[in-house]
């Protein structure tokens, strides 16, 4: 009789155990049943308060602006900070002490090797069949030429297929792309592999038309990529117009001979650091919502647009947070990147370091595309996250800012992404974006206080919102 009492007992326990499951409501990672999507729903819907007011303070309060004028104060008082460079060594120790101040918790340091390439002096001359001072900026990781230059005959052409077509045209020459602008993420092929191509086909160098929508005169500089099997020449972009006038000329069959000459030089890896601060969760610290920008950018301009201003919203959303008393359940993170510029290495470093706790990343956020005016979030993620994601953004209404579009992530947080983490990235206007991007018009002059207050509200309530949540993302 005990045994069979027994038995029937432990039937009922398995049976109440398993009973939500059969009703479609797994357990989730906290222990709880996973709530129905009404039930989530209901639950985001509770946040308007709050949301409201990360909004007033952002956007009309004591912390309108704050985000600008912090950004301007680093940008003039540090200027651009190229990988491997003591500006941006002078950053990163800049915001460990800002971030202190500012009381964010386990404030540190995580150190990760970056590339150290510098450019030097370099130039670009036609001497015929006219003297014209061409303007250029030398590409990331090129070599340097020989101290005298290189003066070749340049073969312009508007394509890799051109580029392949005309090969044997190409040998002892300075090949030149006169690509015309699609978007960046199409056109920027000839800028990371302008300088392989044209040496395969026996190009001395290469001058690559920047990667621009808009121009005056302004070239616009950026990394680019060899092949250990193809011969290294040097490569630096030039400005549209003065791709245009080339192949205008040389469409009228007048010989053109450049002067190229290039002091850049590529140093062993250097120490440096990705910079992090938080806001320990009260009832989860262990789970993680990531948000982020880079510090680093390139040695034009002042970096203030990529990223200064991804980097300072990313701030302002944890000292929001802290200004409005408030502490989510999991742990809202800051880290401000190093080495994006060369392809996102001190956030790979970063991956590489903590991806034993993945299951732990709520979602991961980047804001790398400008702080202009917002339009929405970009997100990736499984159909049900995205659910979630329409409804937290319902809770921004007051700025008009709710739409949830595809492809979310960044260069330094797809890493967690590609491994079925949630990513996410701010959607602003970038009309003007590649106009400025990464040449010298990079500036405090392109940013806008109420544009970036708007941007720091959005980030800071989907940031608060899923890291208060009490369940995760599902994936």
């Amino acid at each position: 009789m005990v045994q069979q009492f027994l038995l029937k007992l432990l039937f009922l326990i398995v049976f109440i155990h398993l009973l939500p499951q059969c009703l479609g409501r797994p357990q989730s990672k906290n222990g709880r049943y996973r709530q129905t999507f009404e039930e989530v729903k209901r639950e985001i819907a509770g946040y308007k308060d709050i949301a409201k007011a990360i909004i007033d303070l952002a956007v009309y309060g004591k912390a309108q602006n704050r985000s600008y004028e912090r950004l301007a104060l680093f940008v003039d008082t540090i200027g651009p900070r190229l990988s491997g460079s003591k500006n941006l060594d002078t950053a990163i120790k800049y915001m460990h002490n800002a971030l202190k101040e500012n009381g964010l918790e386990n404030v540190h340091l995580e150190p990760v090797k970056i590339p150290h390439w510098e450019r030097g002096e370099e130039s670009a001359m036609m001497v015929e069949p006219r003297c014209h001072n061409l303007a250029i900026l030398g590409l990331g990781n090129s070599i340097a030429t020989p101290p005298e230059g290189i003066t070749a005959e340049i073969l312009v052409v508007t394509s890799f297929d051109e580029l392949h077509a005309r090969a044997p045209e190409a040998k002892g020459k300075i090949v030149v792309y006169n690509e015309p602008y699609i978007s960046y993420g199409e056109t920027v092929q000839y800028r990371s592999q302008g300088a392989v191509e044209a040496a395969k086909a026996g190009a001395v160098a290469s001058l690559i038309r920047s990667i621009a929508s808009f121009s005056i005169n302004s070239p616009h500089t950026g990394w680019q990529y060899y092949r250990s099997d193809v011969p290294r020449i040097p490569t630096a972009c030039i400005s549209v117009e003065d791709a245009e006038m080339m192949a205008r000329m040389s469409s009228k069959g007048m010989k053109i001979v450049v002067n190229l000459k290039m002091e850049a030089k590529t140093y062993p890896d250097a120490s440096s650091f990705n910079t992090v601060g938080e806001i320990v969760g009260s009832k989860y610290p262990e789970q993680v919502v990531l948000v982020s920008g880079h510090l680093d950018s390139w040695d034009v301009g002042q970096g203030a647009m990529d990223d200064g201003g991804g980097a300072f919203i990313s701030w302002e959303a944890l000292s929001l947070i802290k200004n409005l008393g408030l502490r989510p359940k999991r742990t809202l993170r800051l880290v401000l990147w190093t080495g994006e510029e060369q392809g996102g290495v001190g956030a790979n470093q970063y991956y590489q370091l903590h991806k034993v706790n993945i299951s732990n990343f709520d979602i991961v956020m980047e804001s790398d595309e400008g702080t202009f005016m917002p339009t929405g979030l970009a997100f990736t993620g499984s159909d049900k996250a995205r659910s979630i994601m329409r409804e937290v953004m319902q809770l921004l209404q007051p700025i008009n800012v709710t739409a949830v579009y595809e492809n979310g992530g960044g260069t330094d947080v797809d890493y967690w992404v590609q491994d079925g983490v949630p990513g996410a990235s701010l959607l602003d206007d970038i009309t003007k974006y590649f106009w400025f991007h990464h040449s010298n018009g990079d500036t405090m002059t392109v940013q806008d206080p109420n544009q970036m207050n708007l941007c720091a509200a959005v980030w800071t309530v989907v940031s608060y919102v899923i890291a208060d949540m009490e369940e995760m993302l599902p994936r």
